[in-house]
């Protein structure tokens, strides 16, 4: 049994419903995909889901990046149960029904705002050899409110009943303002509020909603290509993934008492952490390309990782550790899935 309790791990995000199937080349050609790409649906997509379920043989999984790592951590940690709360919205529809099933399959106590306006967000994965297409349309994950689920007094309670808090960057394009009060109620009880940086785009075209939640945020996530668009939407005039992640450390912060962490991957290349005034580096698990399924899912399996430890009180070496070995596990397999129990220790 770990030393984490049920609710101590929150989490907060755009809830997908991840499709995949093994398609044929003439399926990517009526909806002109490329065999390797990720994409968001336009209207010329709307179709495609559908069609996946009706002619392929399709696998469903709980998915959306903050959803990923928290349904990662609940693995790494096993029991109890529901260590990981989840919010989001979706559609009160047949996929939204799937979700959560799954959600529930993955051991985590999904509270989901469910509304009518919007179906479930998908996220279609089209598999032709060793090739992937996603296909993501978020629909009802873009219609999460506040007021209507968040500020909810049972909702609120599970809050407050948190210690860790994680929220991926894509959210800031949805819901700043949920983000900032979960944000603030963590900075204010001295709790750790984690946030990833998720895409060059949020840096790029978001950074007003993401600089509004940087001063709360405790443990921050990127990787090399997130951390130099973060970087040149900053001025922090150097490339040098090091120096990249000590500006970023020093950025004011609310909680004073408490220093932000900055982690930094680069895929095969070695896991850079800033804490205070000095920079570590951690060695990522080697592994034989042949072994590579597919590098989706190693981002939210590297924090679903770090978040597994951390909600644990280990130390923060412990928590890269963690973290390398889950995103290892998770590029051994199809998109973000895992054996039945993780072997770390």
């Amino acid at each position: 049994m770990s030393a984490a309790s049920p609710n101590s791990l929150f989490g907060m995000g755009n809830p997908l419903l991840d499709i995949s199937a093994v398609v044929d080349k003439d399926f990517l050609d009526k909806y002109t995909l490329k065999p390797n790409d990720q994409i968001l649906a336009e209207d010329k997509h709307k179709a495609l889901f559908d069609e996946l379920v009706k002619k392929f043989t399709v696998e469903y999984h709980a998915g959306g990046a903050t959803q990923n790592s928290i349904k990662i951590a609940q693995w790494m940690i096993q029991e109890p149960h529901n260590v990981g709360t989840y919010m989001g919205c979706i559609g009160k529809d047949k996929f939204g029904q799937i979700l959560k099933e799954k959600a529930k399959e993955a051991n985590i106590d999904a509270h989901y705002y469910e509304q009518d306006e919007e179906p479930t967000g998908t996220c279609a994965a089209c598999i032709t050899g060793d090739n992937r297409s996603l296909v993501a349309n978020l629909a009802a994950a873009n219609c999460y409110k506040k007021d209507k689920h968040l500020d909810l007094e049972e909702n609120w309670k599970l809050v407050e009943k948190a210690e860790v808090y994680y929220i991926a960057g894509f959210f800031l394009t949805v819901s700043v303002e949920s983000i900032l009060k979960v944000a603030k109620h963590a900075s204010e009880n001295n709790k750790l509020f984690c946030l990833n940086l998720s895409a060059p785009f949020i840096c790029q075209f978001f950074k007003d909603n993401l600089m509004q939640v940087m001063p709360y945020v405790d443990v921050l996530f990127g990787n090399e290509t997130e951390a130099a668009a973060f970087a040149e939407a900053l001025d922090f005039e150097t490339k040098d993934i090091k120096e990249i992640a000590k500006k970023a450390q020093a950025l004011t912060k609310d909680n004073g008492d408490r220093g932000r962490i900055v982690v930094l991957t680069q895929g095969k290349d070695e896991t850079v952490m800033a804490l205070s005034d000095k920079v570590d580096t951690f060695p990522v698990l080697k592994i034989d390309p042949k072994d590579i399924v597919d590098t989706i899912g190693a981002g939210d399996a590297f924090v679903g990782g770090f978040l597994s430890e951390l909600v644990q009180n280990k130390p923060l070496e412990q928590c890269v550790k963690a973290a390398n070995y889950a995103a290892n596990v998770i590029i051994r397999h199809a998109g973000c899935t895992f054996p039945e129990k993780p072997d770390f220790s």
